[in-house]
């Protein structure tokens, strides 16, 4: 049935479920997605940017990203109560956003090879420096702002987002940090079939924790350590336990699309969008809008385009839209982006790599999954599963991940394969210290009890 059909008619769950489905494709055609935050800020002073000029009439997230339209990209624009707003560019398949305080998001296009997308990074960075130099403004490639309060962060001027910020404290205690304090790196991924889907689901689910600790590289708020060594992942167990968090029902018998598509319907609704105006109905159930009973549009009923709107408001560790998002990750340095990128690559599109890396978690219960998930954030490679360290698995999950690339075999310019961008994780994994200590031991040695060095020497 086409969608027009679907459309003159309200949807169903076996509708909703079809929907996921329509993402799966055959083996030779996957491609991988990258997408990164940055947090702005000015150089010399390290404040926040605002969207617009500043009182010393500084240009600020706007003007950086009119000066990107000179790189081919174009404007995506959102009436607001401030007027025709730029919001986000488009070029090719790839996007340049905003998130709620201008954290700085490159959603890349979908790629053949890890090479493609550390060249797209490359691209993009190059770009953004060279516009934003002469705007005095820098990148930092964090997972949490390391001095701002919340209300010393630039709020952006879209709709949605006064929503969501409405709405948040509502529903948990850091659901403000997440929205305004917080970067990631994200790794999207196709699947052939569902039984592919689950399988990818369910490996990189549980070894997103795992993740999480080789990454972590946010032990800083408000100027001070927090003895977190990922102050990101920490914000997400205390943001809405309704869209967040493990999701135990994916390693159920029985799990597959239609298993997501009833969960994500019972996820409450942020908003609804006619007409480009967004609509509050936070709160509100998706099931009633696909009745036309929604209390915010009554009348009105969801198609699959709202269906796709609601699905990439749900957060979970790992989320399904028509591919699978790796969410797990701070924010970094290039070379982690590109790294993020080659883990999962190595690990999910190899079936032997799949099938090795499943052994060594199969076994975990849902009660290790979840404090796993509590304890990466505090003590990173050194939190355990049974009489494993997460570091132990890290240096398991990589060598498996570097076979799967060496099978794979996409050479890049250089004659060299996929291989070479695990090199850095390797490292990590290895001395069993994250990033985020070896900002400690600068903090408390070289920088003198001062975080603020940090925004040159995580600066892009």
């Amino acid at each position: 049935m086409d969608d027009c059909a679907i459309e003159r008619r309200p949807l169903t769950v076996e509708d909703l479920a079809r929907h996921l489905a329509s993402g799966c494709r055959p083996k030779a055609e996957f491609r991988v997605g990258s997408e990164h935050e940055k947090f702005l800020f000015r150089v010399g002073t390290h404040e926040s940017v605002a969207y617009a000029e500043d009182d010393q009439g500084r240009g600020g997230v706007q003007a950086l990203l009119q000066g990107l339209m000179q790189f081919g990209w174009h404007g995506v624009y959102e009436d607001t109560s401030a007027g025709h707003t730029l919001i986000a560019l488009q070029r090719g398949g790839a996007s340049v956003s905003l998130e709620p305080a201008g954290q700085f998001e490159l959603s890349g296009a979908p790629l053949e090879s890890v090479h493609d997308i550390c060249d797209e990074i490359s691209q993009h960075l190059t770009e953004a420096k060279s516009v934003a130099e002469g705007l005095g403004i820098g990148f930092l490639g964090l997972g949490f702002a390391p001095t701002w309060t919340r209300e010393q962060t630039q709020i952006m001027p879209k709709a949605r987002y006064k929503i969501m910020r409405e709405y948040m404290p509502k529903v948990g205690g850091r659901g403000l940090d997440m929205m305004l304090r917080t970067c990631t790196v994200q790794a999207n991924l196709d699947f052939s079939s569902e039984a592919d889907m689950v399988s990818k689901f369910r490996l990189s689910l549980a070894l997103q924790p795992i993740v999480t600790a080789l990454f972590a590289n946010s032990p800083f708020v408000e100027g001070k350590p927090t003895g977190f060594v990922s102050n990101r992942a920490n914000t997400w167990t205390d943001t809405d336990p309704a869209r967040t968090g493990m999701l135990n029902f994916v390693f159920e018998d029985g799990f597959g699309f239609e298993t997501y598509a009833r969960y994500a319907l019972d996820v409450p609704m942020y908003f609804v969008k006619r007409n480009g105006t967004y609509i509050d109905a936070a709160g509100q159930s998706f099931r009633a809008f696909i009745d036309g009973e929604l209390p915010a549009a009554p009348g009105v009923q969801a198609n699959l385009h709202d269906w796709e709107e609601h699905l990439a408001t749900i957060f979970p560790e790992v989320r399904l839209k028509t591919f699978l998002e790796m969410r797990g990750a701070d924010a970094g340095p290039k070379s982690r982006l590109c790294g993020l990128a080659a883990l999962w690559i190595g690990l999910l599109y190899d079936d032997a790599a799949t099938a090795a890396a499943w052994d060594l978690c199969k076994d975990w219960n849902q009660d290790q999954r979840e404090q796993l998930r509590l304890d990466a954030p505090w003590i990173g490679l050194r939190a355990q599963v049974g009489k494993r360290t997460a570091r132990d698995i890290a240096v398991d999950i990589l060598a498996i991940a570097r076979e799967g690339l060496k099978r794979r075999a996409r050479i890049g310019a250089a004659l060299t394969d996929e291989r070479g961008y695990l090199a850095e994780l390797e490292e990590i994994a290895d001395s069993g210290i994250t990033p985020a200590e070896r900002w400690l031991d600068h903090y408390n040695g070289a920088w003198r009890g001062e975080v603020s060095p940090v925004f040159e020497a995580a600066a892009y």
